[in-house]
């Protein structure tokens, strides 16, 4: 499981792991309760969770910024229980932690949504990403480096083979007429 698979199903709650996918649903595993089950592509809208940003007072920014910085915060500031804190706890928390929120556009259902999507990816050990940037860059850069050369070994070939024949039926078309 990694976080690029954690996806949020409109209309469900929580987060679920998306297994596979095909035109008409997806086949997802509930993160809190681990049951697997199809959603339906037609009632549902899947929404990969590195996709979604938070509005803030000058650029949206991530939500893995802002679950950064509550991971970075949590031992000088303990984390509110979402089911049970009100609203101005919430928004003080939140001014402590990543002050760049936008108070008039987030509205208290975001509030405790990322509360309690950051407790469930802090229990599937889903957070060490966020502090570890080096790890998906060195991973991208070798991914990357092994795709190119994959390709430059694959093009080159076919295309030295195909620019020979068509080469060489240019010049016997050349030598004939």
């Amino acid at each position: 499981m990694a976080y690029k698979d954690i996806v949020s199903i409109s209309g469900l709650p929580g987060l679920y792991e998306m297994l596979s996918s095909k035109a008409e649903g997806g086949i997802v595993r509930s993160l809190q309760d681990k049951s697997t089950r199809f959603v339906s592509a037609r009632l549902h809208r899947f929404t990969p969770i590195e996709t979604i940003e938070v509005f803030t007072t000058g650029a949206n920014v991530p939500l893995a910024g802002v679950f950064k910085a509550m991971q970075a915060q949590e031992d000088k500031h303990p984390i509110p229980d979402s089911s049970k804190a009100n609203e101005k706890a919430l928004r003080e928390y939140f001014d402590q932690v990543f002050p760049e929120l936008d108070d008039q556009r987030v509205y208290l259902s975001d509030l405790k949504k990322m509360v309690r999507w950051y407790m469930q990816l802090k229990e599937h050990n889903l957070l060490p990403v966020y502090t570890t940037p080096e790890e998906p860059s060195e991973q991208g850069t070798s991914a990357s480096t092994t795709n190119v050369s994959l390709e430059e070994t694959a093009e080159p070939g076919s295309q030295t083979s195909s620019s020979k024949s068509k080469s060489t039926r240019s010049r016997k078309k050349k030598n004939t007429e």
